[in-house]
């Protein structure tokens, strides 16, 4: 309960910035420039858990792909150019109206992605590692060998981020699980209403590269 009221408020604030910035900069000119109303700072974290309640992706599972991607760096580019926390293009993060190099923006994105992605294999039974698979190769890949394909960069990373998913679980609960029990769950990542994808959709073209 008191996390749904921080994501909340969260979501206000943000809402709020959005609508002092607009105003300082469109609407109020010179004048309210010169007052310096600062933008309101969020953790990670606070972050993390807004566009979980927005997307209906647990949280433990952005953290994962967070882990994976960039070890929770925002600055981090991989040398395919593939920017911050959950590695965006930048052409992708274009797609979904977002700066990569603003980390609100690149988890908002990078979650609206990875919903869509859930979704999109919500009928299967190994939607999840299908997910993650998807995340780092592209949906073309999974749909070409109808799961997980047999790259050795995507069994590796999808490996790391189920590791990463039981732990993160863990966390966000509260209460270890017995050593060796995964904690992910596939109903977990299956609430929610089905997002509305705003990026590329249903082809067999990688939607985003990444490194490792």
């Amino acid at each position: 309960m008191k996390i749904t009221i921080r994501v909340i408020i969260v979501c206000i604030c943000i809402f709020t910035a959005s609508v002092i910035d607009s105003l300082t900069n469109h609407a109020l000119g010179p004048v309210a420039a010169r007052l310096g109303i600062p933008a309101p700072q969020f953790t990670l974290n606070e972050v993390i858990h807004a566009a979980s309640h927005k997307y209906q992706v647990p949280p433990a599972f952005i953290k994962s792909i967070i882990a994976a991607e960039s070890a929770f760096s925002p600055d981090v580019v991989s040398p395919k150019g593939a920017v911050g926390l959950m590695q965006l293009m930048p052409e992708t993060a274009r797609q979904l109206g977002a700066d990569p190099s603003i980390p609100e923006q690149n988890v908002d994105a990078g979650t609206n992605y990875l919903s869509w992605l859930l979704h999109r294999y919500s009928n299967r039974k190994t939607q999840l590692r299908d997910t993650i698979a998807a995340y780092n190769a592209g949906p073309g890949a999974v749909e070409r060998y109808k799961g997980v394909p047999p790259y050795r960069e995507t069994r590796r990373y999808v490996t790391r981020v189920m590791h990463f998913f039981a732990k993160y679980q863990q966390e966000e609960s509260g209460v270890s699980a017995p050593a060796g029990s995964p904690g992910y769950t596939l109903a977990s990542v299956t609430a929610g209403s089905s997002p509305r994808p705003r990026g590329r959709r249903g082809n067999n073209r990688r939607v985003r590269a990444m490194a490792s």
